[in-house]
């Protein structure tokens, strides 16, 4: 006969390995899921435009943001950050991004986002880089699901010119 310790930890290898093989099932699932993602956003309004005392452009903004995450949940889904970013090139680096809002999706009946906001964050280029430039704002989500491995896609939007000139 077997003593009540040994079955006890019989009984954990079980549901530990059961558990595992839930988890590793999970993660291979959403391996094959392909989201359809549906979103616009658009600049409705540069708010300010200026050049700081330590010489950095700085630029607040208004803009329109819709879109559809809908298709990024599944059963294993426990949440989606997603995050509006802007990206130029300027003569020191080839790409540079700069994140201008945020939000995070707690489920699949709060996926659906239809809103006017300003910058959260304001984009701010080192140096005085940003006048005339064509800036492009780009979705980006994080989905973090309750087991596995986190999914991170992109989606480029839209672009816009930035004035050549400071506004305030």
């Amino acid at each position: 006969m077997h003593t009540w310790t040994q079955r006890l930890l019989s009984a954990a290898t079980t549901a530990a390995f059961l558990l595992l093989a839930a988890c590793a099932a999970a993660s291979a699932l959403d391996a094959f899921h392909a989201p359809s993602v549906q979103a616009q956003a658009r600049v409705t309004k540069i708010n300010r435009f200026h050049k700081q005392l330590n010489g950095n452009d700085k630029v607040m903004l208004t803009f329109n943001i819709s879109a559809n995450l809908e298709s990024l949940f599944t059963w294993n889904t426990k949440q989606v950050f997603v995050f509006l970013t802007a990206e130029y090139e300027n003569s020191k680096n080839s790409l540079n991004q700069a994140s201008l809002w945020d939000h995070i999706i707690p489920d699949k009946q709060h996926a659906n986002l239809h809103l006017e906001v300003k910058s959260k964050y304001p984009l701010i280029d080192q140096g005085s880089s940003l006048r005339g430039k064509k800036v492009q704002l780009v979705l980006h989500w994080h989905i973090m699901p309750k087991a596995g491995v986190m999914i991170r896609d992109r989606m480029p939007l839209s672009e816009f010119k930035l004035p050549d000139v400071y506004t305030s």
